[in-house]
Formats: structure tokens, sequence, C-alpha cells
């Protein structure tokens, strides 16, 4: 017999709690628990499970509580219940932790729906590489703030979406990565390659280095020139493929030149930043990669340009850029130089020195637009044609 996973209903509405538990109890995966008489007794019951489902109703707790219980237990997903959901409300529910939301008054089959795609979240190793986004930061052209860009942009994915985010130095002859975020990692890539046919998720997260108290886990690159030359293109595609197992993010500081190895990765990326500053020689140069990403056959949306440093000025508009390039920009990060430095000085990373700051906030909301594509699309389908309108509209803002 199929083990079920224990459910917890939490409304204070006692028609809603009725219906969710007949609903609940003709669900052969779900064992329905009991009420609790506080917070803090459902916390310490969930704490010593191994998996639950909280079916909750948005009217009697509040966003607080979904960031608690889904950043404190990463095995507690979160069923949200709203009347009329907006755009606002979902996008903040879901960035807080919910992995379904389900409009009331509640139709059965969607409830059974949103249970079935919540078990199976369950059975991560099965499905994890489908719903990994692997983001590769490139520019063949050094001194432009690749590094910084993949360092602070993997940190928001990390705070922004609870999840476990890697970020990989590719960079195998001048990776500073570790330097950027002062670490002293005791395992790097090389060690890892050495060792593919043990790799899993619990392995990676216990040899991986941990930035702080966060979700971020850094594999850094070789600290012998020598051992990256004995790294072969398949060893790194096999890497990747046990990464994405184990990561719903992954961002990779790309080498600077085409070679095989570094092929293999924008191959396998979902997305891929060009990054570029405003000046004719760095255009010119991203404007021939462009045409290369093109003869590899790279569909128009996966390769996206990031221009760095920018300041608006006379000489060279925004406007220019996206003539010359015959692109849109997709993200602009404005130019603080004090900051930056300051930040890479210390190897703290920017939101950890100066979240205030322009630039540190201009990576919070990259990150917020690279983890909002992710679940847009689900999101879009599961409501009225009126929202489905709104959260078009709002993911194309």
């Amino acid at each position: 017999m199929a083990e079920k996973i224990p459910a917890i209903i939490i409304t204070e509405n006692e028609r809603l709690k009725g219906l969710l538990r007949s609903y609940v109890g003709e669900i052969e995966s779900l064992e329905l628990f009991d009420d609790f008489c506080d917070d803090s007794e459902l916390y310490n019951t969930i704490s010593a499970l191994q998996k639950v489902i909280l079916i909750l109703d948005a009217d009697c707790r509040d966003i607080r509580f979904i960031q608690k219980f889904s950043s404190d237990f990463d095995y507690c997903k979160i069923i949200l219940i709203k009347e009329n959901p907006d755009v606002d409300f979902i996008v903040k529910s879901v960035r807080a932790g919910a992995k379904e939301i389900i409009s009331s008054p509640v139709i059965k089959s969607e409830l059974f729906g949103a249970v079935e795609n919540t078990v199976s979240q369950f059975s991560v190793q099965a499905h994890r590489a489908d719903r990994c986004k692997m983001i590769s930061v490139f520019s063949n052209k050094g001194g432009i703030g690749k590094t910084s860009i993949a360092c602070n942009l993997a940190l928001e994915l990390a705070k922004i979406t609870k999840e476990n985010v890697a970020l990989i130095d590719l960079n195998f002859q001048v990776g500073d990565i570790t330097t950027f975020m002062d670490l002293k990692p005791s395992f790097d890539i090389s060690y890892m390659l050495k060792n593919l046919n043990t790799l899993n998720k619990d392995y990676l997260l216990s040899t991986m280095a941990k930035y702080k108290n966060t979700s971020l886990y850094v594999l850094a690159d070789p600290p012998y020139f020598k051992q990256a030359d004995n790294i072969s293109s398949k060893q790194i595609a096999k890497l990747f493929e046990v990464l994405k197992d184990s990561f719903s993010y992954i961002v990779v500081d790309t080498g600077a030149s085409f070679d095989e190895k570094t092929v293999t990765v924008l191959d396998a990326s979902d997305l891929l930043f060009l990054v570029t500053i405003v000046n004719l020689p760095a255009l010119r140069n991203c404007q021939r990669c462009l045409d290369l990403f093109g003869k590899l056959g790279y569909e128009d949306d996966k390769v996206q340009v990031l221009v760095n440093r920018f300041m608006e000025n006379d000489e060279i508009s925004s406007d220019d850029v996206e003539k010359l390039l015959k692109k849109q920009i997709y993200w602009k990060i404005p130019n603080n130089y004090f900051a930056m430095m300051a930040s890479i000085n210390k190897g703290i990373l920017l939101s950890e020195l100066n979240a205030d700051s322009n630039v540190a906030q201009s990576y919070r909301e990259l990150a917020m637009h690279v983890s909002d594509s992710v679940f847009r699309n689900n999101l879009i389908k599961k409501f009225s044609p009126d929202n489905m309108r709104m959260l078009e509209q709002f993911f194309r803002s």
C-alpha cells in the first residue's frame, strides 16, 4: 500500500472546513490530520513530519505565515484558497512559497488537481530536471562585470524563491567567485568531476560551499590551471545533469572563450545573458556574439542582452544600442562604482552590504523578473479570462 501524505486544513470557516474534509477524505493519497490549538502546536507537529500538505484558507493567515512554514520546512507544501485572487495576491503568495492557488467557492475537481500536482512535487528527483532553470552569464570581453552579475543574481534568486540555487564558476583560468564572496571551499569542480558516479543531492549540498545563511551553494573553479586541462566537455555535461536534479536554479559564470566546454554549457542553458557595457568596442563585440549565437541555432528568447554599468548619455542612447544590436535590451544594471568596489573589496555581495543602493535594487528586480517567468504559464492557466489578461499584462510590464 502506498504511503499516505499528511494533510492539514487551516480555516476558521466551519462550512469550508466541512467541505474540505469531505473532499480530502476521498483522496486516497492523503491522510487527514486533526485540528490544532494554535500555530505553535502546528509548527511542532510539522517539524516532526517528513512531508505534509497544508490546505490554507487565505482569509485566516497572512503572507508571513506562508513564508515561515515554507521557508522552515521545504517538505511542507501549501495549497492556498482565496476568493477571486488578484494579480498582486497571486504573485506575492507564490513568492512566499505557496505551491498551488485555487479560487473559492472550492470546486472538487480543482482541489483534486491541485493536490495531484502538489503530491507529484514530493517526487522531486523524477521531475526536478524539467523544472530547473539554468542561466549562463557570458561575455567574451573581460572586465565588464560578468562575475558580479552572476554572484548577485544567484544570491537574489535564492532569497526570493527560497529554493536551492547553485552558482558555478566555469571561468577556469581566472575564476573570481570565491574572492567576490569571501569563500574558502574545501572542494572544487575538479573534485566533483572525479566523483561523478557518487554525486547526488545530499552529496552536493554537503560538499558545495554555502553562502552564509542562504540557500545559495557555490562550486568553485579549480585552484590550479593544469587541473582545468583535464576537464572534458562530456564531464561538464554530466555534472549539469546531476545539478539539474538537485537545484531549482543554476547560475553559471562562464569562461570568456568559445571553447567546447563553454559551448556545452551555453547549449544546455535555458537563458543566456550576454553582458555588455555602452561603448562602441563592447557593443561591436556583443553584436558579433549575437551573430554567432544565431549560427549556433539559439532561439531569440534564449539569448538576452544585459547592459552593465548603465548611464544615460547623449552619445549612445538605449535606442541606439537596440538599433545597433537589432535586439531589445533585457535589463540595465545602473552604474554605481563606489557600491560595487566596496562589495568586491570586502567580499560581501551587494544586498548584504548595501541593500538600499540602486544597483542592489536592480539585482533584486532582475531576479524577480527571472523567477516570475518560471511560473507565469501555470498561473495564467488557472484563473478567469479577466485575471488571465491582468496576469499577462503584469508579466509584460
